[in-house]
């Protein structure tokens, strides 16, 4: 078992632990959370689990390796070292109740579908720096996704009739745990914001590394072609919002677009490729 698999493993673990230790009082009849101290330390030693698992399965060797399953580790942790920052800032405990598990089950695939493909010219520094940037990018755009779904879940629950709390479900509790959707707006436009400008540098060391390896400015590859629809997705967004207004559900579609774009610019085609072809 290679050290990449057991780390990967070892950062499943530590993130199902949170979480069950943050859904756990919510079973028990509490209507909040809170991380604590102890948490944010705990929180913080399991990305670093993550970050040594994808070190190892990488870039094994001086090589680079890259996956469906992979590509989708190294974007959840690079978007949970944003949500750290974030938290170190602004009340956003509620958050981890979804987040924890999305990087649990990232990390457990990772572990479960470690082979990738070697990338060519993983020599090239200019090629590195594209990929890192990409999957800074990448992780952005899949928090702020995450963060849209629980928005719609909560925006759901502001239309339905009030219950008293001890009628509500385990479900109900967690989402009336969750930071205001204004202070979540405004997160997921921040995420946007970051992440659309890294998108863009993504695409701009995109045209250069393609010119110095091929000589052609963009090759139409799905990849090419899908990334640019995420760019343009995302920058209608935020044109819209600050022309128009737009929020609310205008918003938070026109997110899970952008990040539907993005899936299948890299993992989604992986899969197809390397899991049911």
């Amino acid at each position: 078992m290679s050290a990449g698999i057991v780390f990967h493993l070892l950062a499943a673990l530590a993130y199902t632990v949170l979480a069950v230790s943050l859904w756990r009082p919510l079973s028990k009849g509490r209507d909040t959370i809170s991380t604590g101290h102890v948490r944010q330390v705990c929180l913080a030693s399991a990305i670093a689990l993550h970050g040594i698992a994808l070190t190892q399965a990488v870039l094994p060797e001086h090589t680079l390796r890259l996956g469906w399953a992979l590509a989708l580790s190294a974007a959840v942790c690079l978007g949970m070292i944003v949500f750290w920052l974030e938290s170190l800032v602004m009340r956003i405990d509620g958050l981890l109740l979804i987040l924890l598990p999305a990087s649990a089950l990232s990390a457990l695939l990772a572990a479960l579908f470690p082979t990738g493909h070697l990338v060519d010219h993983a020599g090239n520094e200019w090629l590195r720096v594209h990929l890192l940037i990409a999957l800074i990018a990448y992780g952005l755009i899949t928090v702020a996704a995450l963060q849209a779904m629980l928005m719609t879940a909560l925006d759901r629950q502001l239309h339905r009739p009030v219950q008293a709390i001890q009628n509500r479900s385990m479900l109900d509790r967690a989402l009336h745990s969750m930071p205001p959707l204004l202070v979540q707006e405004v997160l997921l436009f921040r995420l946007i914001w970051i992440g659309f400008s890294i998108l863009t540098l993504t695409v701009v060391t995109g045209v250069v590394v393609s010119l110095r390896l091929t000589g052609q400015v963009l090759p139409m590859d799905h990849k090419t072609v899908f990334t640019l629809l995420s760019w343009l997705t995302f920058g209608g967004l935020l044109v819209g919002r600050y022309t128009r207004g737009w929020r609310g559900r205008i918003a938070l579609r026109w997110t899970l677009v952008g990040f539907a774009f993005i899936l299948l610019a890299y993992t989604g085609s992986r899969f197809v490729l390397d899991v049911i072809l």
